[in-house]
């Protein structure tokens, strides 16, 4: 049997920015988003969702599956004891929404939601804690994950941004 490759040339800029300070801003990622002006290119470039004055959304760049999000404080803490209380409540505030607002664009069906401390335990960015929320669908996990140690998302990332912007405009409740 010939040997195959499946091209995913977008994993080398996550690759590269590995344990690597951003080219402008920070060298934080998340605290860049956060401190971003309310310019809309921006906010797209950065896919910045919303801002609250304690945290900010936004998609994941390296998504595992559709939909990723990140929602994080907007002060650059590494752990969750940390966190204020009104920080920590505004986390789950805003991870609550991140979950209505999925289930409304993608039919999110159940999701995986979890926090990452420290790189042994998978943290891309261990120095600004953030939690995900990866949206799932029955069956959902296929044979390129499990035995191809590749994952297919199904849509850009530029136009799930501009779905859940829509979506965001049409509630005016989150």
């Amino acid at each position: 049997m010939e040997r195959q490759n499946l091209f995913a040339p977008w994993r080398m800029q996550y690759i590269r920015s590995i344990d690597k300070p951003a080219a402008s801003g920070s060298g934080c990622f998340l605290c860049d988003a956060a401190g971003c002006p309310d310019d809309v290119q921006e906010r797209r470039r950065r896919v910045i969702l919303w801002t609250t004055p304690l945290s900010v959304v936004v998609m994941n760049l390296y998504p595992y599956t559709n939909g990723h999000l990140l929602i994080a404080p907007r002060a650059h803490k590494a752990e969750l004891e940390d966190l204020t209380s009104e920080e920590m409540l505004d986390l789950e505030r805003q991870t609550a929404a991140g979950v209505k607002l999925l289930k409304r664009t993608v039919s999110a069906q159940g999701f995986n939601i979890g926090i990452n401390i420290g790189r042994c335990a998978g943290a891309g960015l261990p120095g600004h804690i953030h939690q995900h929320i990866v949206p799932r669908w029955s069956g959902d996990v296929n044979f390129m994950d499990v035995l191809g140690e590749v994952r297919i998302v199904p849509e850009a990332i530029s136009q799930l941004y501009d779905e859940l912007l829509e979506e965001i405009k049409k509630d005016g409740s989150l």
